[in-house]
């Protein structure tokens, strides 16, 4: 059997959204679960918005997702250069095949023709289309006009009759009337090929088996056929992926919260939750499974397992997802990965050493239980790096406008200083004897402390936080409390 090859081909002009991100993540899981090729190519002829930072940014967010291709930018693979700005002599070169083969024509419409044929279509109630007027051009109205120097796009022949058939791979037989179709650009006048053209071109050369994109496409596909046999290359197979709406199934916009790459990773969301999220998008394992692997999905994922229907964006999906997969992974993974959110607070300053790299394991794992992401991790560690803190108003109120909770604290701190072993059991079992010495109620102690030490009425447990802090810290911000309330 022919090997596999699909491709994943963005235009450098923004940020990689989830919707590009989904299209590259379904080409790469297909390849790998085929053992195919999954080649990046750069759609990056509109020179004009061309970002070189847009370009960087979408290899970056790939590598980010673990979505690494074999052929592309950086490879030296035999079917390159793999960005079109570099591919323009082999456009010139099939253009000119085209064109001798009479596929082709030379159109000298100005813009001012083609806005008075659209203007004339309108008032007849039809839709707006070129009206083939230069196909029917003699030879000598054609030099006629080159010689006056007039210039001229390419258009290809359409046929006018009969229908020209996609057969999806998701979507079945998919019929498209030659008639509604004109005979549409595949030269620019600049010299510049078309989306249409480039891509037939790009595909063709690149051997490309499978085109897998979305499904806004799927009207661009009946014009890509035409061009293949025209040009006498072999069709890929096509399959359209479903849009991804928003939740109140409109138009996926900024209003409906991250929707690019990047985004997700500087709100602190991990790679294998996205790419989880992503894949169900759209497309079933079959059961009920919510979770899995990176390899659990590529031995799942099937083209036929894609679903017709539009796929609905939900970011308590992916954030509950996330806060599974931030549970899960050692400690070590999620120190590491919260660093660069704990310094962008200023809660540490430089490449944390040994022992500072031990205590963000050691706080991580207290707070991470209870918050969805990297910000919120870090965020939610706040007391554990600064000691200046408001505490909370509500908490204030509660807890520590209570008669007698400055005396309650000060014995919490005697009985801290007191404890020899300042581990989990230790500082436990040492606040339960003082509550029953006390012969209070244990919230009558605990909620007060956990608000002398952390600022807020929830979070981890108390002796979690208690031991974390270390004896010297909760000492200093049990006695601290003690005077901030022995002062009002």
């Amino acid at each position: 059997m022919e090997q596999i090859r699909v491709r994943f081909a963005p235009s450098p002009t923004g940020n990689l959204h989830i919707g590009g991100a989904r299209t590259a993540l379904f080409n790469w899981l297909f390849a790998r679960k085929n053992g195919g090729v999954f080649i990046l190519r750069l759609e990056d002829t509109d020179l004009e918005r061309n970002l070189e930072e847009a370009e960087a940014g979408i290899f970056n967010c790939l590598d980010w997702l673990g979505l690494n291709w074999d052929e592309g930018p950086g490879t030296t693979g035999l079917s390159g250069p793999y960005r079109q700005s570099e591919r323009f002599d082999l456009y010139r070169k099939q253009a000119d095949r085209l064109l001798e083969s009479g596929a082709v024509y030379k159109c000298y419409c100005t813009p001012s023709d083609l806005a008075q044929q659209r203007e004339q279509a309108q008032k007849k109630g039809l839709a707006p289309r070129y009206d083939g007027r230069c196909r029917l051009l003699s030879l000598e109205e054609r030099l006629e006009r080159e010689a006056r120097g007039v210039s001229f796009v390419l258009r290809i022949k359409m046929p006018q009759e009969g229908t020209t058939v996609v057969h999806d791979l998701i979507r079945g037989a998919v019929e498209f009337e030659n008639k509604t179709m004109d005979d549409f650009i595949v030269v620019k006048s600049n010299g510049l090929p078309t989306y249409n053209f480039a891509c037939v071109v790009d595909d063709s050369l690149m051997h490309i088996t499978h085109v897998i994109r979305a499904e806004e496409h799927l009207s661009n596909t009946p014009k890509q056929i035409l061009l293949y046999r025209a040009l006498g290359f072999n069709e890929p197979a096509f399959a359209h992926v479903p849009m991804i709406l928003a939740p109140d199934r409109s138009k996926l916009s900024k209003r409906h919260g991250a929707t690019s790459v990047d985004e997700f990773r500087l709100d602190g969301y991990f790679p294998e939750a996205l790419v989880n999220y992503l894949a169900l998008l759209g497309w079933s394992p079959g059961d009920d499974r919510e979770m899995m692997t990176v390899n659990e999905i590529i031995n799942l994922f099937s083209l036929e397992a894609i679903s017709k229907s539009a796929a609905i964006y939900d970011i308590r999906k992916l954030t509950w997802l996330n806060a599974q997969y931030l549970c899960s992974f050692e400690p070590e993974r999620v120190a590491r990965e919260v660093i660069p959110f704990l310094q962008a607070r200023g809660y540490i300053k430089d490449d944390p050493d040994e022992k500072t790299f031990a205590y963000i394991k050691k706080v991580s794992e207290v707070v991470r239980t209870r918050v969805h992401t990297l910000v919120e991790l870090a965020d939610a560690s706040s007391y554990f790096y600064v000691d200046d803190f408001e505490y909370d108003e509500k908490g204030v109120k509660k807890f520590f406008n209570r008669e007698g909770t400055a005396e309650l604290l000060d014995k919490g701190r005697e009985t801290v200083e007191m404890i020899p072993c300042f581990d989990l059991s230790s500082v436990e079992l040492a606040y339960r004897n003082l509550i029953e010495n006390l012969g209070i109620s244990g919230g009558s102690l605990i909620h007060p402390t956990r608000l002398a030490l952390s600022g807020k009425t929830m979070g981890p447990g108390l002796f979690d936080i208690m031991v974390t802090l270390g004896k010297e810290k909760c000492a200093e911000r049990l006695e601290k409390a003690v005077c901030w309330l022995r002062k009002r």
